[in-house]
């Protein structure tokens, strides 16, 4: 397969035009194969050193590589799978250009952002790299990550990575991360008019989550992050209940936690335990377990960090804007972070579009991301000494 002159517009709309819904979110869907497949034959024609490494079955991440190893590395990462696309009002996997964008699922999150840094290293590469260059382009982000954890799993390293996500080419060194905690209340069944013998389980966890709502606009809005802002916490789902004439015998409340870098799972734990502790005060007899569901941390990079101030290097070489704000979505970038490789988010489109009805990438963002990129790969052995 051929894309004309490293094309990453071109290539953005290949993969598009690819159904790689993540069948863990979608029954039945067939996940990253089909661009692993096309990413497999095109890039070795553009210089690559190519390796598919299969983290589940079906299911696969590529990392192709370029430039010299024994230098500094970098690693450029990317996730192919996509959610759902029932929901939306435009053709899923039909690239269509229009107004200067392009549409499709996966478009902004994160096609584009892969499609940039494939065609940032390849041209890159013409004129030699002294640096090795790791373009993972990885599984399942959208569920498990499970195609970032195989790759750090696998020993594969770098001194730095950019996860190509939708910035706006914003550079994003912080994200938030979240706690997923399950409440389940138990009350007491009973005729609804026993109000004498019956216990409202549902009632009970209503007191909590007013208590949470009280510890949310209390204690979490004194305390910010200077890119992410503050904390969060919301009631994702609740459950319970049998019928209009019955006292609830059961209730279950599913909470989730944003946290900043500093939050970890123990800390929210004992949060979320508290506020139940002070429920508990006033209603004796209330009855809850609480459990952890879930959990992925945060992640944070000094501002003044090699890589962040390679990229703001980078986008000033190419008179773009140099912005570093904060990521408000869960990235890759944490489980890099986490093995000890600073990595921070910076890309074409905008993430507040990701998993919507319409998703487009504006075509001059990727134009311009793969410039920066490109700039940034082809300097990189100077930029990180």
């Amino acid at each position: 397969m051929t894309i004309a002159q490293f094309d990453p517009v071109a290539l953005t709309a290949a993969l598009v035009r690819l159904d790689t819904r993540n069948p863990s979110l979608v029954p039945g869907a067939p996940g990253e194969m089909p661009a692993v497949r096309l990413l497999a034959e095109l890039l070795p024609e553009w210089g690559f050193r190519v390796d598919i490494q299969e983290v589940a079955p079906g299911r696969a991440n590529l990392i192709a590589r370029v430039g010299r190893a024994g230098g500094p590395a970098l690693m450029c990462n990317g996730h192919l799978d996509v959610v759902e696309s029932d929901s939306m009002t435009h053709a899923p996997f039909d690239p269509v250009q229009k107004d200067g964008n392009l549409f499709g699922r996966g478009s902004a999150d994160m096609k584009g952002g892969v499609a940039a840094m494939c065609a940032a290293a390849a041209r890159a590469s013409r004129t030699g790299l002294e640096s090795e260059i790791i373009v993972a382009c990885v599984a399942d982000e959208e569920y498990e990550s499970l195609g970032t954890r195989a790759l750090l799993e696998a020993g594969v390293r770098a001194d730095a990575a950019v996860v190509t996500e939708p910035t706006r080419l914003a550079i994003c060194p912080a994200h938030r991360g979240f706690v997923w905690v399950e409440f389940r209340f138990r009350g007491r069944v009973a005729h609804g008019s026993r109000y004498d013998i019956g216990v409202d389980a549902i009632r009970h966890a209503a007191l909590v989550l007013a208590e949470l709502d009280e510890f949310e606009h209390g204690t979490l809005v004194k305390h910010e992050h200077p890119l992410l802002g503050r904390g969060s916490l919301h009631a994702s789902t609740i459950e319970g209940g049998a019928g209009w004439t019955s006292y609830p015998e059961h209730c279950t409340l599913r909470v989730e936690r944003r946290t900043l870098p500093g939050d970890t799972t123990e800390l929210v734990l004992g949060e979320m335990q508290a506020a139940v502790e002070r429920v508990r005060r006033r209603v004796p007899g209330l009855s809850v377990e609480v459990s952890l569901s879930g959990t992925q941390n945060p992640s944070d990079v000094p501002v003044d960090a090699p890589v962040v101030r390679a990229i703001a290097g980078s986008l000033t070489s190419m008179s773009e804007p140099v912005r570093i704000e904060g990521m408000s979505a869960w990235t890759d970038a944490a489980l890099l972070n986490e093995a000890g490789i600073p990595a921070v988010c910076f890309g074409p489109g905008d993430i507040s579009i990701a998993h919507s009805a319409e998703e487009w990438v504006p075509v001059d963002e990727i134009v311009r991301a793969t410039a920066v990129l490109e700039h940034l790969i082809g300097n990189w052995h100077r930029a990180s000494s």
